[in-house]
């Protein structure tokens, strides 16, 4: 495990300097959440109002709020507002709705463990509290939701810290997917690019476009092109020649699910970046808050992975179908990175290194 001190109002104010940090939030009369439409960047940079149950698994299931650690503060907000809808009925109908709100949600999307986290946190607030008066549960539940996105803030900040002392001046990173801002609250595997520039450090990062739904060149590319950060938006086949080329010191990943061995789910792709960055000596680190980790999870094995719609390969740009209607499509959301193939997992906590399955369970136990 490594540590070093981190100073969290300093980077907040850094990384807040350059990026975006106002993705998601309760509107100002607390009934609906505000987030970033992320399905309309890189052309509008447009908010949206969520204020029904229907309304925010559409934003989750349709991607106009993604990355795991957003979902997991959407989730918790989102059970805020509902649950103020339900404010006049008595305990037990109150709960029978809580619960039947949570159960649909969570079913939006399997594999990012911060959602069903997130949601049994809330649901925690409701039974531990059920000798109390529903009002007093719902302000406990607002209280838990800003809870998570604050202490989400706090473990990006330790995370970008954490991440940037694998790099020094002047260092190429390939990145996947996208683990900025946008995904979190203030960044996890983009988190660090955004404090090297607060801080006048250069690194050069190479973004995978991220087929099929362009989340690097869409978003990723977006907020760090933003932020002045000197990024190079590639191809996804095109990884193996930067890194052929040297131009490739490390590269960084984000993480919706990691298991208790350290195999790591992630936006699909990630895995074949890993292989070939074994091939060039290349280390590989996946970055993400300890709210990722299942260490209920044995290994990859026992992820699930969430296939999404065939036609997101067949007709997503174009106004023409990109192949032939009635050709079968594989579309895997995520894969799943052996531990075998990572350098090390960055968390708020500290870096853990090989053996994973024995150091991520000494992180849980640290706390205990």
């Amino acid at each position: 495990m490594s540590n070093i001190q981190v100073s969290l109002n300093k980077i907040k104010k850094e990384i807040e300097s350059v990026g975006i940090t106002d993705n998601i939030a309760l509107s100002e009369d607390e009934n609906s959440v505000v987030i970033i439409d992320q399905v309309k960047i890189p052309n509008t940079l447009e908010y949206k109002t969520i204020d029904d149950l229907e309304s925010a698994y559409q934003a989750i299931k349709k991607l106009e709020v993604r990355g795991a650690p957003a979902i997991g503060i959407f989730a918790g907000y989102t059970m805020y507002i509902l649950s103020k809808k339900d404010e006049g009925l008595s305990y037990e109908d109150f709960y029978k709705n809580f619960k039947a709100n949570k159960e649909y949600l969570n079913s939006s999307r399997p594999t990012a463990v911060n959602l069903s986290w997130a949601l049994n946190r809330m649901e925690s607030v409701v039974t531990e509290n059920k000798d109390k008066e529903v009002s007093c549960i719902v302000e406990k539940l607002k209280e838990e939701a800003l809870a998570i996105h604050n202490e989400d803030i706090e473990m990006c900040c330790r995370i970008c810290e954490y991440g940037l002392s694998l790099l020094k001046d002047g260092d190429g990173v390939l990145t996947h997917c996208n683990a900025g801002p946008l995904a979190t609250s203030y960044g996890t595997a983009q988190g660090p690019f955004l404090l090297a520039k607060a801080r006048g450090m250069n690194i050069r990062v190479f973004a995978d476009e991220t087929r099929p739904l362009l989340q690097g060149a869409r978003l990723t590319s977006f907020e760090l092109s933003r932020a002045g950060v000197d990024v190079t938006l590639i191809c996804d086949n095109m990884a193996s020649i930067v890194m052929k080329n040297g131009w490739i010191n490390a590269c960084f990943v984000g993480c919706d699910r990691i298991a208790a061995n350290g195999d790591v789910a992630n936006k699909i792709g990630t895995s074949g970046v890993a292989i070939l960055a074994k091939h060039y000596g290349i280390p590989v680190y996946s970055l993400g808050p300890t709210s990722t980790i299942d260490m209920n999870c044995p290994d990859g094995d026992h992820i699930k992975i969430e296939l999404r719609d065939p036609d997101e390969i067949r007709n997503m740009w174009y106004e023409k179908p990109m192949a032939p209607a009635d050709v079968k499509c594989y579309n895997p959301s995520f894969d799943v990175t052996d531990h075998t193939l990572l350098s090390g997992i960055v968390t708020e906590k500290g870096i853990v290194y090989p053996p994973f399955d024995v150091n991520l369970k000494k992180l849980f136990d640290e706390d205990h």
